[in-house]
């Protein structure tokens, strides 16, 4: 379903009575987690659900069951089960997605860097029309003459986080970056401030989470014990940065990239991310928010991989974003 920024969504078409889909990989979509490429493909459906199926054995990758993050291959047969689509509504213009162009830290022929915004996905899904990546594209002519040919996440950034976010312009350089990425070569640090004050003896965070559902089929992640089988082993590095009343400024490196990694190790430890609506203090984000901070304080600060075409390390930073700057400069120092 699209909508236009500011106004009411758009009402859906009734789709067509729903069948079994039966999807060959091409070389564009080659190396894309199964979720990934079934969400490109599936579009209106709401995310949970997608995930729903393939936790279920019901979507089949070459007749057989498999996980979220598997990797498909050019060629590879996906079978997805009856879904409902609602089509979208186009815009007058035609454009399913208004094009927008986001701040640029880094751009050449092999991939984008941008300073992402907090409270814009990075695509759509989930009740979000559109995203990042959307927007861009259409900003960038993608698939038009003389537009860009190729453009695809290299990874992700929740909602309300905001920073460096990479994308990639062609399929080799995502799979480079992605390939990194997944074994952990490169630097993710991100700033956080929590409530309290953080243990600076505190420094490495290593226990593994696990995924669940609510009752309305919310995604939620949590601290497990380090042998229950369903949990992912996550690491988080911790480093305080600055100590203020009542909150502490950390810099926080992921070494392993897990869902809500960052705010589900910090709340676990009794130090939850200021502003955080999933994993937080409810009671004290009412108040932050009457002081001005009004979303979460978590932001993607610095990032380090290695260029995918020449033989350089890339180090990139983006500044707090004005909003977050501002909150921390009327707090007063720690005691």
């Amino acid at each position: 379903m699209n909508r236009i920024i500011g106004a009411q969504a758009a009402p859906t078409v009734p789709a067509a009575k729903p069948a079994v889909l039966r999807l060959t990989v091409d070389a564009d979509s080659g190396g894309q987690r199964l979720d990934n490429y079934l969400l490109r493909h599936l579009k209106g459906v709401p995310k949970t659900h997608v995930y729903r199926i393939i936790r279920s054995g019901e979507v089949r990758l070459n007749k057989g069951r498999a996980a979220a993050d598997t990797r498909v291959s050019e060629g590879d047969e996906v079978r997805v089960p009856p879904v409902r689509v609602a089509a979208p509504v186009q815009h007058l213009d035609g454009r399913a997605a208004p094009a927008r162009e986001f701040p640029v830290l880094l751009e050449d022929e092999q991939l984008i860097a941008i300073d992402k915004p907090a409270g814009v996905a990075v695509h759509g899904g989930s009740g979000v029309s559109f995203g990042v990546i959307e927007q861009l594209r259409q900003a960038r002519g993608y698939g038009q003459p003389g537009g860009l040919r190729f453009l695809e996440l290299v990874h992700r950034l929740d909602r309300e986080t905001s920073g460096i976010l990479l994308l990639a312009k062609k399929r080799s350089a995502l799979k480079h970056l992605q390939n990194q990425f997944r074994e952990r070569q490169t630097g993710k640090t991100y700033l956080a401030l929590v409530l309290g004050e953080w243990p600076a003896a505190r420094r490495v965070i290593d226990a593994p989470l696990h995924k669940y559902l609510l009752a309305d089929g919310e995604r939620r992640v949590r601290v497990v014990a380090p042998d229950d089988p369903d949990g992912m082993r996550a690491i988080t590095l911790v480093k305080v940065r600055q100590r203020l009343a009542a909150f502490t400024l950390l810099e926080v490196t992921i070494k392993t990239g897990r869902t809500h990694q960052i705010r589900v190790h910090l709340a676990a430890q009794g130090h939850p991310i200021a502003g955080d609506d999933k994993y937080g203090d409810f009671e004290r984000n009412k108040a932050l928010q009457k002081q001005g901070l009004r979303r979460m304080f978590l932001h993607a600060w610095r990032l380090q991989f290695s260029h995918p075409e020449r033989a350089e390390r890339i180090e990139l930073q983006a500044a707090l974003p004005p909003d977050l700057l501002s909150f921390t400069k009327h707090l007063a120092p720690a005691p």
